[in-house]
C-alpha cells in the first residue's frame, strides 16, 4: 500500500474496485488524505462504506460493466479482480485503462499463476481465477501500463500476489526501477 500511495498526488482520487465494506483499503487511503470512490455489487457492504467514510463516493455496480465517465489518479482492485473468470479479467483491462488518468497507478491482486481455485469463506465457496504473469503483462502493456512491481505470494501481504503498474504519461514510475521479469 505504501508503494501505491507514493504513486499518487497529494489528495489524489482513487477508484477502489470491489471495495466491499471499505476495510482495509478505503480506510487506509482516506486516512492518508486521498479521495476515494468505491464500486461494489453488494448494497449492504456499500452501506458500511457510507457509514464509515461519509466523504467517499460509493457506487452500486458490477465492475465488469464499470463506465463512470471519468478518470482517477489511482485504481486498486484488492482481493476482488481475481474473483472474475479468465475472459472477464481480460475484458477488464481496457475498462481499467478507460478509468486511469495519464500517469495513474494501478494495483491489483491475482493468483500466483494461470488457473482456477475454489476456496471457502464463512462457509461459502469462493471462485478465484488467474491468468499467467506473461498474459497480465501483455494485457497491461497493450493499454499503456508499465508494470513497476510484481510480488508472487508476498509474505508481507498475507501471501497475496500483488501487481503495481503505472499508466504511461511522462515516464515516471512508482518506486524502484520497473520490474520486467516474470517472477
Amino acid at each position: 500500500m505504501a508503494r501505491f500511495a507514493a504513486c499518487l498526488p497529494p489528495g489524489g482520487h482513487v477508484l477502489d474496485i470491489g471495495c466491499g465494506g471499505g476495510a482495509p483499503i478505503a480506510a487506509s487511503l482516506t486516512a492518508q488524505g486521498f479521495a476515494v470512490t468505491g464500486i461494489d455489487a453488494s448494497a449492504p457492504l456499500l452501506g458500511l462504506c457510507r457509514e464509515r467514510f461519509p466523504d467517499g463516493e460509493w457506487i452500486l455496480g458490477d465492475m465488469r460493466q464499470m463506465a463512470l465517465g471519468r478518470t482517477f489518479d489511482g485504481l486498486i482492485a484488492w482481493d476482488s479482480f481475481f474473483h472474475l473468470n479468465h475472459d472477464d479479467q481480460r475484458a477488464m483491462v481496457p475498462r481499467l485503462a478507460a478509468h486511469a488518468a495519464p500517469g495513474a497507478a494501478l494495483m491489483f491482486t491475482s493468483g500466483p499463476g494461470h488457473g482456477v481455485a475454489l476456496g471457502r469463506y464463512a462457509g461459502e465457496i469462493l471462485f478465484h481465477a488467474s491468468l499467467d504473469a506473461r498474459e497480465y503483462r501483455a494485457l497491461l502493456a497493450a493499454q499503456d501500463f508499465l508494470v513497476t512491481g510484481h510480488a508472487v505470494e508476498d509474505a508481507t501481504c498475507g501471501g497475496r500476489t500483488v501487481w503495481l503498474a503505472r499508466r504511461a504519461a511522462d515516464g515516471r514510475t512508482c518506486g524502484p526501477a520497473p520490474d520486467r521479469g516474470d517472477a
